[in-house]
């Protein structure tokens, strides 16, 4: 029974004492949801082969053009060296390919290869029923909102590791 009670405590937050401060927070409340949503659906991802990284990396590129290193590593939520060596690896087993941007020689552009877009078509429609059952409880019109709001914050709070100008 005190299992249960820790447990109700720590879901609702409803305490003894009162609402805990980190149950009003938003950028608590958001870094709470998204990592346990992700959680259920990573488990999808590990069976597939992938890691966490290279999914992110996937879908960050599938229906992209291509995105440089420094914008794929905060679309895939990784830091920049980490990225880097994914993507080499990911290279060399054909899921993705680099190419040179033509205004900057230096930076490279990474794009999913067909394999790539192979792999992970089955995830994506995987990632969609996924979030179609999250998002289920709210109704359509409430979780289309839900959506375009988190698209506004993020519209609004760019990533200090997000380069200013879209050509890099």
């Amino acid at each position: 029974m005190r299992l249960d009670k820790q447990r109700d405590t720590l879901l609702t937050g409803r305490g003894a004492a009162g609402p805990r401060f980190v149950d009003g927070y938003l950028a608590y409340l958001l870094a709470q949801a998204s990592q346990r949503i992700s959680a259920e659906f990573h488990l999808q991802v590990k069976a597939a082969g992938l890691s966490v990284t290279e999914w992110r990396v996937l879908a960050s590129l599938e229906g992209s053009p291509g995105e440089t290193i420094g914008t794929l590593a905060v679309l895939a939520i990784t830091k920049q060296p980490t990225l880097s060596k994914v993507v080499q690896r990911m290279e060399a087993e054909g899921l993705v390919a680099r190419t040179g941007v033509r205004a900057d020689r230096r930076q490279t552009r990474v794009c999913i290869t067909a394999k790539g877009t192979h792999l992970i078509a089955g995830l994506c429609d995987q990632a969609l029923q996924h979030q179609k059952a999250v998002l289920a409880p709210f109704g359509e019109e409430r979780a289309a909102l839900l959506i375009e709001m988190l698209g506004v914050l993020m519209t609004e709070h760019v990533p200090l590791e997000l380069p200013i100008d879209a050509d890099e």
